[in-house]
């Protein structure tokens, strides 16, 4: 266990003091969901009015949706990051080393995490300058944060265990623009659930986007649904504790195919 901290600590340290060096990609990967915020919060602002939409304010409720789907957008591509050592040799070095596998994904998986919540953490305040509330305050913010960083997890293992197994950017970009979309509208990101088509419903009940944005929402309500929390909450850390279990036996795979 100790070396499996040590050699997790000495991992995250190496990406981080990167990441440190290079602040400009944090910066630039917030240009998309502040256009969201600012573009779909004027856009639609009236949907409130249908009948069953169930917010007061459509600011209120788009601001999770945002913070969710940056993350989900910010994580996808953390596979290429994983092709530029494959491509450097730097991965084939540490796989060799005297490092635990696990501690190399461990690594990865803490270093999107730190970064997916310093990202929210800034949409939810540009949020409130612009005008959101969060009723169910710190607690609920605490909620939504955590839930971006669990569904931010899930599509990071998932790209980085792609990128092990074909070693390829066109099908990694490919893959995830195809997704990526689907992932977006068929969740209650941008649209209550209730307005949508049945099929489109069902859908959604089943994506982990809906999942994370579920809990987070019944988290910042003024009397917060700690049950409902519970239930959206679970299934998304299950699935987040498998990806990354994927994506350390990847990394084995990987190993044993060099």
């Amino acid at each position: 266990m100790t070396g499996l901290l040590t050699g997790t600590w000495w991992m995250t340290h190496r990406r981080l003091s990167a990441l440190v060096r290079n602040p400009a990609v944090l910066v630039m990967t917030l240009i998309q969901p502040i256009i969201w915020l600012f573009l779909f919060g004027g856009l639609f602002e009236k949907v409130v009015e249908l009948p069953g939409f169930g917010a007061d304010s459509y600011l209120d409720y788009l601001v999770p949706g945002v913070v969710i789907m940056n993350a989900v957008s910010l994580n996808s591509f953390a596979g290429m990051g994983t092709i530029d050592e494959i491509e450097r040799g730097t991965l084939n070095r540490f796989l060799v080393a005297p490092v635990r596998r696990s501690a190399i994904a461990n690594a990865g998986v803490i270093e999107q995490a730190l970064s997916t919540a310093f990202q929210s953490l800034v949409i939810i305040a540009l949020g409130r300058v612009t005008g959101a509330h969060y009723p169910g305050g710190a607690a609920g913010l605490a909620v939504l944060v955590a839930m971006s960083v669990l569904i931010g997890v899930v599509l990071a293992a998932l790209s980085n265990t792609l990128a092990l197994l074909v070693r390829d950017r066109n099908t990694i970009i490919g893959l995830n623009v195809m997704l990526l979309l689907p992932l977006t509208f068929l969740s209650s990101a941008f649209m209550a659930k209730g307005l949508m088509p049945d099929w489109m419903r069902h859908v959604a009940s089943g994506n982990p986007v809906s999942w994370a944005l579920d809990a987070g929402r019944a988290a910042l309500a003024g009397d917060p649904d700690w049950g409902s929390v519970a239930v959206h909450a679970g299934p998304l850390l299950a699935l987040t504790a498998a990806t990354v279990g994927l994506a350390v036996f990847s990394f084995r795979s990987y190993q044993k195919s060099q």
